[in-house]
């Protein structure tokens, strides 16, 4: 699957962005998808997960409760809400897609098979 991120742009703290993820080849609904980030001199770190059918999601501690993850698969597209954004929230956004058939969600970039090109997210003071 080839994935396609978009969404990103410059924003005040409090302020709220929506990120998108389109996917295009294989059957998206085949695929958990997720979002990560990498701040500058940071390692890339695990943001939010969602299941095939949407049902079920995961959403790092640190992020909790400020973004929500959904998917639309027949739209073949993946959202990330981030509200009350926050400067240490800037980073490149990146979306992901994995095949693991089970119930858990991984949280290591190297579990995640394919990934989109990022989308940069900037947070003023």
């Amino acid at each position: 699957v080839q994935l396609q991120a978009s969404g990103g742009g410059l924003v005040q703290a409090g302020g709220s962005l929506r990120l998108s993820c389109t996917g295009s080849g294989r059957l998206f609904n085949g695929y958990k998808m997720g979002w990560f980030r990498r701040a500058q001199g940071k390692e890339r770190e695990f943001v939010a997960a969602i299941s095939r059918d949407g049902g079920t999601t995961f959403v790092a501690g640190s992020m909790k409760g400020r973004f929500t993850i959904s998917r639309d698969n027949a739209k073949n597209t993946v959202y990330l809400q981030m509200n009350t954004l926050r400067p240490e929230d800037t980073a490149i956004y990146y979306c992901a897609a994995e095949t693991n058939s089970g119930s858990y969600f991984r949280t290591a970039p190297y579990e995640w098979t394919y990934w989109g090109q990022g989308t940069q997210v900037t947070v003023s003071s």
